[in-house]
């Protein structure tokens, strides 16, 4: 059965077919392929499907000439469109409502837009980059001070008061306000203005109150209180950039005109504003400045120490050179080299100052006037060395002084000059170390001048003018006429008639200062500081022959100060300032000094409101 039963099957399987026709060949046609559904780039609020970027932005041109070239669109996000400048955008956005008085918000007054020329056609400039800048300050300050007051030749305030020393008490009331404008081309963000002219005046009054007669007056008939007011110019420059020689923005400018000036980190040698020319610039980043300048110096106002422009130039002039470089001579340190000329003529000129006094030739020794090639070299640095903050100068002084006030004779300036001040930071904590020392004159009748002075010091340096001995006027009676010891705002023991008026002293006796101090960052708003000094004269030998002494101790004695700061802004808009100092006096201090009853210590007191605009 079974082969019976495959047999017909196996036949069926190997039967041939019947022969067809061939179906006739169709041509193959491959269907285009369907549109893909469009990419929904927002199915999320907030998110984007993985791998997808969107088509970059057109790119944008600049329109305003003289812009920076934006970077291309491929180095920004793909959110981010490069846009010219800043103040067209909030403005656009309507983000800020100017007020003219508000100076922590966008203001045209302060820089932060361009002028539109349309609201003030009659000003003779082109373009939309001028920028107008006004600022503005009162400085009050209120100085109860004791200091030893010689008593008149003539006459006396008060009977039977006929010692040479006096009542030490006395005040001051000064108040200043300050207004400047500048007028300036280029955008500023990261490059130097084009040009730039600015003025600023300041505007001070001041009243004195003293105990003895012939203190504020030549006059004895005067009384022993003054009220003065003065209106100085502090700045009138043009300050034209010629070059830019990198593309970031290295540069050659040239500014003249009053200017301020300092010549060091701290303003040991020169720190003011005077009339001339300077060259300066920067390369290799900034990393390297320089400055060639030429002044030729203003008279002073006696009372205020503001510029007086209404009177002649003196016949001094100061050339400087400087060169900074950063990390040098190790890295994180700032050397700066020095080299100054002070070229005084004034030996034929009789200077009175406001008051009465005789100022040039200063009231010592033969009373002759002076004139002097004065030539100071010097280093100075400021930076850190690890925690260490550092700052510190070295000058060599050296030249000629035609007349000697000693022998009239002329005589050799060799002197030196040395600082430095150390700082390390505790979180809220400064805790600092301080140490001067300028050559005194050992032997003031010999063809050489040892003891060291400067053009116009004006330091901020072991407690500033907090300190009792930089903020106060010591005068040096018995040994010269109107003659200072020091100078206000100075450390130098220069025996000069004045620091404004007067000129540099290169016989004196010198100084030594060794210091500590500390400040305290309470919070944003509150400083408390402190500081101790303790002075000595380098050399006495200047003192003993205008005193006619055989000795005189070295000690001048110890200035203590404190001060609290308050800027209720966290900002230096508004400031409150009161410390207080005072000088425990020493040996020297004592045998050069005695005020009527000897206290032996003398105060100072500074309360100081300053309001910025």
């Amino acid at each position: 059965m079974a082969s019976g039963f495959l047999l017909p099957m196996l036949m069926l399987v190997a039967a041939p077919q019947e022969a067809t026709e061939p179906p006739a060949e169709q041509p193959v046609v491959n269907p285009e392929p369907a549109e893909p559904p469009p990419v929904d780039n927002e199915i999320i609020e907030g998110r984007r499907r993985p791998d997808y970027t969107e088509p970059l932005p057109d790119e944008v041109m600049q329109t305003n000439e003289g812009a920076v070239r934006a970077p291309p669109p491929e180095a920004f996000p793909v959110d981010a469109v490069p846009i010219p400048d800043r103040w067209r955008l909030i403005q656009s956005l309507g983000l800020v409502k100017e007020r003219w008085w508000d100076p922590y918000n966008q203001n045209t007054y302060k820089g932060d837009r361009p002028i539109d020329r349309a609201k003030v056609p009659w000003l003779p400039i082109k373009g939309d980059d001028w920028f107008f800048i006004v600022n503005a300050v009162s400085d009050t300050v209120l100085e109860p001070r004791t200091f030893p007051i010689p008593v008149g030749v003539q006459t006396t305030q008060r009977p039977q008061s006929l010692d040479v020393f006096g009542k030490d008490a006395s005040y001051v009331f000064s108040q200043t306000f300050i207004v400047g404008a500048a007028l300036l081309k280029g955008s500023t963000a990261y490059k130097p203005p084009n040009i730039e002219y600015r003025v600023t005046l300041a505007l001070n009054a001041n009243y004195v109150d003293v105990p003895e007669r012939r203190v504020l007056f030549v006059e004895p008939s005067k009384p022993t209180h003054r009220f003065d007011h003065f209106l100085g110019v502090q700045e009138a420059f043009i300050d034209y950039h010629f070059r830019n020689v990198s593309d970031r923005y290295d540069f050659d400018s040239i500014r003249i005109g009053i200017q301020p000036f300092q010549a060091d980190f701290r303003g040991f040698l020169f720190n003011d504003q005077q009339l001339g020319v300077r060259f300066f610039g920067n390369r290799d980043n900034n990393r390297l400045q320089y400055n060639l300048a030429a002044f030729w110096r203003l008279e002073k106002d006696t009372n205020s120490g503001l510029n007086s422009v209404v009177q002649s130039p003196r016949d001094d002039m100061l050339f400087i050179a400087n060169v900074y470089r950063q990390d040098f001579l190790i890295p994180a340190l700032t050397s700066q080299l020095t080299f100054a000329y002070n070229m005084n003529r004034e030996a034929g000129d009789i200077e009175i100052d406001d008051n009465g006094f005789p100022v040039r030739p200063a009231l010592l020794g033969t009373l002759r006037g002076r004139e002097y090639d004065a030539f100071y070299l010097g280093y100075n640095a400021d930076g850190r060395i690890g925690r260490i903050n550092l700052t510190g100068s070295a000058y060599y002084a050296f030249g000629e002084d035609r007349s000697s006030f000693f022998t009239d004779q002329p005589a050799d300036i060799s002197a030196f000059f040395a600082a430095l001040e150390a700082s390390y930071d505790k979180d809220w904590m400064r805790f600092r170390l301080s140490a001067a020392y300028a050559s005194g004159d050992s032997d003031p009748y010999d063809n050489k001048e040892t003891g060291f002075d400067a053009v116009f010091e004006n330091p901020i340096f072991a407690g500033a003018d907090t300190s009792y001995w930089i903020r106060q006027t010591i005068p040096f009676a018995g040994g010269g006429r109107v003659i200072s010891v020091n100078g206000r705002n100075g450390i130098l023991n220069s025996l000069r008639s004045s620091k404004e008026q007067g000129q540099s002293n290169f016989n004196n006796p010198g100084l030594m200062l060794i210091g500590a101090g500390f400040d305290f960052d309470l919070t944003p708003e509150v400083r408390l500081s402190g500081n101790a000094n303790h002075l000595w004269f380098e050399n006495t030998a200047t003192l003993e022959a205008l005193r006619n002494e055989g000795s005189i101790p070295k000690s001048i004695g110890w200035d203590l100060s404190a001060a609290a700061i308050w800027r209720p802004k966290a900002t230096q808009n508004i400031v409150f300032r009161l410390s207080g100092a005072a000088l425990i006096s020493g040996k020297g201090f004592d045998d050069l000094f005695t005020s009527l009853g000897n206290p032996g210590a003398y105060y100072s007191v500074l309360a100081n409101v300053i309001v910025s605009y």
